[in-house]
């Protein structure tokens, strides 16, 4: 484990970070609320869907009228995009139009599932990388593949938990732990997180960060489940540096067999 016992700053392609807590902005009600949820969860990061949220448009609501880009950095993404070309033009427009170096791809391979198409992702990841992005990777969980992300680029590998909104929480603790144990790269757990509890399993197995949307923007009261997702993701964190005890098959005795009498 010491290998893995990284400083407790955050990085990700050389810029730290407060909060191991990402936090997305779609979904919400308004902006408003948007900014009430990510103040309330103490993220410094924010995705942000470019095909989706206006981040440009002076006549509209910008998303920067209630979130400060100098104090929270901005992640565009390519939600949305179903093959290369479509993920590519996205990331070049962020580049174009905000300078926008650091970036979350998601290449889509199906309206049904919302799985990762990782042919065309690993394909996206190193034009981009070529390109001088740097870029977070939204793939399944299968190891060899995420190998072949951080191969060709990655500087940040984002695994499933379960499909995208789905709430369903960590599926496959055993392929997420893998990666973990061979990632030299950030590893950030990334969709499917349905409560805190999710977040701080996803943070005592070793993972890097964990990324929230649809659990804070659905939840009956958003703010206080931002709330509930900071302080999960810090409590799983300390657990997991703070170490856990052996499991054991049988009883062990929590205080001593030799008494006094």
């Amino acid at each position: 484990m010491a290998d893995k016992l990284k400083s407790e700053k955050f990085k990700i392609a050389g810029k730290s970070f407060k909060s191991r807590l990402i936090v997305g902005t779609g979904k919400y009600k308004n902006f408003s609320e948007t900014a009430k949820a990510v103040t309330a969860s103490g993220a410094d990061m924010v995705t942000v869907a470019v095909r989706r949220v206006n981040i440009l448009d002076k006549k509209k609501p910008l998303l920067s009228d209630y979130l400060n880009p100098k104090k929270i950095t901005f992640l565009p993404n390519t939600a949305g995009c179903f093959n290369s070309e479509e993920a590519l033009r996205t990331l070049r427009l962020a580049r174009e139009i905000g300078g926008w170096r650091l970036v979350k791809l998601e290449v889509l391979g199906d309206k049904k599932t919302l799985y990762p198409n990782m042919i065309e992702t690993i394909k996206s990841t190193k034009i981009l990388s070529k390109e001088g992005f740097k870029v977070m990777v939204y793939c399944t969980d299968d190891p060899l593949l995420a190998k072949k992300l951080e191969d060709n680029g990655a500087k940040a590998i984002m695994p499933l938990a379960s499909p995208i909104g789905s709430g369903l929480g960590l599926q496959n603790k055993v392929n997420i732990s893998l990666i973990i144990k061979q990632s030299k790269v950030p590893v950030i757990v990334d969709a499917g997180i349905g409560t805190a509890s999710d977040a701080t399993i996803a943070m005592e197995l070793g993972c890097d960060g964990v990324l929230i949307n649809s659990a804070i923007a659905n939840a009956k009261k958003p703010i206080l489940m931002a709330k509930a997702f900071k302080d999960a993701v810090i409590s799983g964190r300390n657990s997991y540096l703070a170490g856990r005890m052996d499991k054991n098959y049988f009883a062990i005795p929590s205080s001593s067999s030799k008494g006094l009498i």
